[in-house]
Order: C-alpha cells, then structure tokens, then sequence
C-alpha cells in the first residue's frame, strides 16, 4: 500500500523560508507525478506546484517565483523549498502522486486525477 508522509511544516516569520518533505513509501517503481496542494481556513483546496517524471514541472501563479519543486527518485521523496512567505501561505501543506501516465501540470483537475495522498503538515506564517 502507497504511503505518503509530509514533514516540515511549523511556524515561520513572513519573509522566511521552509522546506517540506514528502516521504513515499509502499511503491516499488517511480511515482509518474507528484505534486503539491494548500489549503487556507475555509478555502478550497489548492494545487501549488507539480512535477512528472521527467522533471517537467509548472506552479501556481501565486507561488511562481517563491517556491521550488524537486523530486529525489532514488530516496523516494518529494520536496518543496518556500522562500519570501507570506502570511496568506499559510495552511494545510498537502503532498499527492499517482503512478499513471496521466497529464501532470497544475490545474483546477489535478486534485482529482492524483491517486496518493499524505495527511499534510501545517505551516503558518507569521506576520
């Protein structure tokens, strides 16, 4: 059974940085896609950054430019590197993926195709 496993999140000051880490676990081959979500305080849930595994890689237009998607295959985990926070980044850090062969870009439907979900971590930022 696929596991995945967020670590990372915590409190930090606006102007900051943080870096999350997803942990996969439970699957034998490459992850086709993987991707990370946000969720605010009673907002929808986001798609934030993905990335295939070829390393094609597309973010949100509100993190463009601040935060950093990367995949490390050979120890099996997902990262995100979030520099410049601002308070409005602050929320339920989600990392998701899906084996298939599927179209792997940030998009309203992204949610919805990938398979794998981790039980998220907290960040806040602080102004």
């Amino acid at each position: 059974q696929v596991q995945l496993a967020e670590s990372g999140g915590g409190s930090v000051q606006a102007g900051g940085s943080a870096r999350l880490s997803c942990l996969v676990s439970g699957y034998t081959y490459k992850m086709y896609c993987m991707g990370w979500f946000r969720q605010a305080p009673w907002m929808e849930r986001e798609a934030l950054a993905a990335i295939n595994i070829r390393g094609y890689i597309t973010y949100a237009d509100s993190v463009e430019g601040r935060f950093t998607i990367s995949r490390d295959d050979v120890e099996n985990t997902l990262y995100l590197q979030m520099d410049s926070l601002k308070p409005e980044d602050s929320g339920m850090y989600y990392c998701a993926a899906d084996e298939r062969f599927l179209g792997c870009h940030v998009a309203p439907d992204l949610e919805a195709t990938l398979d794998d979900w981790g039980q998220g971590t907290q960040v806040t930022v602080s102004s």
